[in-house]
């Protein structure tokens, strides 16, 4: 079921909406990250020209490059840590047209759904990057103990994740929210499969950046095959 869903997708990675969605989730995503690394550089610029700065180091020369470098680090630091999560926070407010793609070409007997106001899809893609960035920080002191399983606990930890972000959001659009909730605990064990197989491109550079569309379209085919029944009620 599961490798039946990512197939579909896979199948479908050439429709233009799921472009048009990859190239606003990267141009979004790098925008943010640009602008987070312009404020920091200013900070430090700002820190640079202190007065109790000079006057606790001097004007030395080397400040200024000890800044330019941290600064570096920093924005290489958001590139590898943060470009997957931001880019799965920003792609899920656009989750709809994905869906919708989906739906329109292997599910057209399907009745429309009304959209989710922007306001709505907003919260719930702060919430998600919320917790992915916190869930990943506090992983480094995982990883770092064990080391020889840190992959694994990587599929692990962001597969779970994932898999209860994506199929929550998928299913919520027919069922709304508390059902999405609790279809999402009856099936939780194969919505985790499901993430794990989503999570192990994240560490490909660049494929890694396919990964929020490839959640979102298989596990729109996945809640369909999961429950037929809700999915498609019986007309009239």
């Amino acid at each position: 079921m599961i490798l039946s869903s990512f197939g579909k997708t896979l199948g479908q990675l050439g429709d233009p909406r799921f472009r048009r969605v990859l190239f606003k989730g990267i141009g979004l995503t790098f925008a943010l990250l640009i602008a987070v690394y312009t404020l920091f550089l200013m900070f430090l610029n700002w820190l640079g020209a202190a007065a109790w700065v000079q006057e606790l180091l001097g004007n030395i020369s080397w400040v200024g490059d000890l800044f330019t470098a941290a600064s570096l680090f920093l924005m290489i630091f958001l590139s590898v840590f943060l470009m997957v999560p931001v880019a799965s926070a920003i792609t899920s407010l656009f989750l709809d047209e994905v869906a919708d793609a989906v739906e329109d070409r292997h599910y057209p007997h399907l009745p429309d759904v009304p959209a989710v106001s922007f306001g709505e899809g907003l919260k719930d893609s702060v919430n998600f990057l919320g917790v992915l960035i916190a869930a990943n920080l506090l992983a480094l002191i995982v990883y770092a103990i064990f080391t020889p399983f840190a992959l694994f606990i990587f599929w692990a930890l962001n597969g779970f994740l994932l898999g209860r972000e994506y199929f929550q959001l998928t299913a919520m659009r027919r069922v709304g929210r508390a059902e999405a909730k609790k279809l999402r605990r009856k099936h939780g064990g194969t919505i985790w499969l499901a993430g794990i197989l989503m999570a192990m491109p994240l560490s490909i550079p660049l494929v890694n950046l396919l990964i929020p569309i490839l959640g979102a379209a298989t596990f729109t085919h996945l809640f369909h095959q999961l429950e037929p029944r809700r999915a498609h009620p019986p007309s009239g």
